[in-house]
């Protein structure tokens, strides 16, 4: 079922990590099982019978050699020198159907020489969260770690209470992080960060291999999946909520989705994390968050580079400055196409910025504004004159719509339609809709709810009339202002 290939993280020296098999629970019961995903990994076989010793680690597949990673990190600023996979055990690789090796773990498969104390177990509702939001950003397009399997383990964990435990089949294309390289640079050891440079060109960056300065190009590429990763989650509203350099995947997905929420009412201050009281995570700062992490990166690759440290400071300085402008290109081409801007012009940023503007000052719903303007350019398409689709505007959105009808008017308005329908959804995991469904599964055995909430996700630029519901952003009384990490 599983491999060990010879880019295999198994193939690293044994520094990189610890050998060790999960530890087996009482009583496991599959709670879903991605039928779509499996297909993809070549385990189809497992589709139809989903075996809940196996995605509970009481049994190990055929050729796993599990294994705990080893690695450190900057969290909130602070620099930890050993953090480590304290509740996940990476059971091995699978090979897509387009030849890609995909690593499989485990989460919440108990402790390791990682968990600092912990009991490396996870709680029902963070893998529950887990599931709906990694799966919901695969569907809107955003590069991410995939949910395989939930399953429930019949023991409790202890965090604030007793809760049910569960532990997620995760999968990723791998799970080395910007922690990984600062574990081995923070112990003096440059030739392991040289080791896990080249496994990262191998598996990830291959055409890097050929440059004339590989372990430059190597940071150049990654920070070009950051930038664009960013700019994905900034265009849906999405706050990763704890973007320490340990949650910072090389491969450029969406990894370790803890106190995670999607924006309601559009406001760049915004913080959901209940760890975050500083804000340092906040909506408007990932970017620069992302780019101080790179930064972190540089600093482990320098002492590596064949010149002096001068010039290598110059060289991968030069390279993280780019990180803005990176940024910058991939954010206003997805803003061109949630406008529909078929073309670019120089007054396009200054367009974009202003409808945010507005909508700051309205206390606009971020989503919803998106796909009500979307739904306008196609009603524009029978009639140019085609009114608003939600509430009445405000003076101020008004005479923004009036500068975007005569930006878009003279164009192909049905193709513009297309690609806004294509590119603002009509439906996100609102915080609301995602806790009454980790409520109902907790309190009340009840996946309902998860399942209705797993199905409208799948598809999240549809109209579907039956799922109206999920549209809609919450009531007063429903509004969700703190998530938490669930450790």
């Amino acid at each position: 079922m599983l491999e060990q290939t010879n880019d295999s993280y198994r193939s690293l020296p044994g520094r990189f990590y610890s050998l060790l098999d999960p530890t087996p629970v009482a009583s496991p019961r599959i709670i879903r099982f991605n039928q779509g995903l499996a297909a993809e990994l070549g385990l189809a076989s497992l589709a139809n019978a989903p075996d809940a010793a196996l995605f509970s680690g009481n049994e190990l597949p055929v050729g796993s050699q599990p294994l705990a990673m080893a690695y450190a990190g900057h969290q909130f600023g602070q620099f930890v020198p050993q953090l480590g996979d304290g509740r996940a055990i990476l059971l091995g690789e699978a090979t897509d159907r387009q030849g890609r090796s995909r690593d499989v773990q485990l989460k919440g498969s108990g402790p390791t020489p990682y968990s600092r104390g912990g009991d490396g177990r996870a709680a029902l509702g963070p893998v529950l969260r887990e599931y709906l939001v990694s799966e919901a950003m695969h569907a809107l397009g955003i590069p991410t770690t995939r949910a395989l399997a939930a399953v429930s383990t019949g023991e409790p964990v202890y965090r604030e209470g007793a809760l049910p435990g569960a532990i997620l089949t995760r999968v990723a294309s791998s799970h080395v992080r910007v922690g990984t390289f600062q574990y081995f640079a923070a112990r003096g050891e440059q030739p392991a960060v040289a080791q896990l440079a080249d496994w990262v060109i191998q598996r990830h960056y291959p055409d890097c291999a050929e440059a004339d300065q590989p372990l430059l190009a190597l940071l150049e590429a990654i920070q070009e999946r950051q930038a664009s990763l960013v700019a994905g989650w900034m265009l849906v509203g999405f706050i990763h909520g704890v973007m320490n350099t340990d949650n910072m995947a090389v491969s450029g997905e969406t990894i370790d989705y803890g106190p995670c929420a999607f924006m309601d009412r559009y406001d760049p201050r915004t913080v959901f994390s209940s760890i975050d009281r500083n804000g340092r995570y906040a909506y408007i700062n990932q970017p620069p968050i992302a780019q101080w992490n790179l930064a972190r990166l540089a600093e482990t690759l320098l002492p590596l580079l064949p010149m002096d440290q001068e010039q290598a400071v110059a060289e991968a300085t030069a390279v993280i400055e780019g990180f803005p402008n990176r940024f910058q290109h991939h954010w206003m081409a997805g803003m061109e196409r949630k406008l529909g801007l078929l073309e670019t012009r120089p007054d396009d940023g200054r367009l974009a910025h202003d409808l945010l503007d507005v909508m700051h000052a309205d206390g606009a719903d971020y989503t919803l504004t998106f796909r009500q303007l979307s739904e306008l350019a196609q009603n524009m398409v029978e009639d140019s004159g085609a009114a608003w689709p939600g509430p009445p505007p405000s003076q101020a959105l008004e005479d923004w719509l009036q500068r975007w009808r005569d930006r878009v008017v003279a164009g192909d308005l049905a193709q513009r339609a297309q690609l806004m329908k294509s590119s603002n959804p009509a439906v996100i995991p609102r915080n609301h809709q995602v806790e009454r469904a980790l409520e109902a599964a907790i309190r009340e055995q009840d996946f309902g709810p998860f399942e209705r909430l797993v199905a409208v996700l799948a598809a999240p630029f549809d109209d579907a009339d039956q799922w109206m519901e999920f549209t809609q952003p919450p009531e007063p009384t429903e509004q969700v202002y703190q998530t938490f990490c669930g450790t």
